[in-house]
């Protein structure tokens, strides 16, 4: 599924991040920027040792900051990494539905938008931060995750590419359903379908 905002467009695909060849690819990290479970072990295995190597000299990553580091073995030449909130009904804990959980998950896309625009990048694929291990409803966070892009990209027409890259089926038609409804609600904004066929820490130097 394809939208079109301004410039820019917004794609909804599923399948591995680790496959993505956009500039930058994010990382649903955790605080220490260690190799975990899920995205976060798929994309460091890929990308090999030196991705932990550079993770180690970041002094890790609090809770809705982003990092950056390069991609090493990817088709990426970058990673993102971020830290979405931590949900109630997640095994590691948390409280259930913080009021701050929406804000946070906000500001983790938000920073990572910012540090693709900070190192001049033109494309970036995200995860649906958070709705793994981290437990966050997936339909809220889809809806955050959503509003929060096309808001971004209506005022940074620099950013050629935003996509986000689900894993599972029901990952994917969550979001593709989801971004259908705030199509039809939203008629006079300037965001348009085809038919179908900040904390930014550290800003690399190329």
């Amino acid at each position: 599924m394809e939208i079109k905002i301004s410039k820019s467009k917004l794609e909804i695909v599923q399948g591995d991040i680790v496959a993505q060849a956009t500039d930058a690819i994010v990382n649903a990290a955790n605080t220490r920027l260690i190799p975990g479970g899920g995205v976060d072990g798929a994309i460091h295995r890929a990308a090999g040792p030196g991705l932990r190597e550079e993770c180690k000299k970041l002094g890790g990553c609090l809770q809705g900051e982003a990092k950056i580091t390069k991609g090493y073995n990817l088709k990426a030449r970058y990673v993102i990494h971020t830290v979405g909130p931590v949900y109630g009904t997640s095994r590691l804990g948390g409280d259930s539905g913080k009021p701050e959980d929406a804000e946070i998950l906000k500001t983790s896309y938000l920073n990572s938008l910012n540090l693709a625009i900070q190192n001049n990048l033109k494309s970036i694929s995200f995860p649906a931060i958070s709705t793994g291990a981290f437990g966050y409803p997936l339909e809220e966070a889809a809806h955050i995750s959503l509003t929060t892009v096309i808001e971004f990209l209506k005022k940074h027409p620099e950013l050629l590419l935003v996509r986000f890259v689900l894993y599972s089926q029901p990952e994917y038609e969550v979001y593709k359903t989801l971004s259908s409804k705030m199509k039809s609600q939203s008629s006079n904004a300037n965001v348009q379908m085809p038919k179908p066929k900040s904390i930014a820490t550290k800003t690399l130097k190329h």
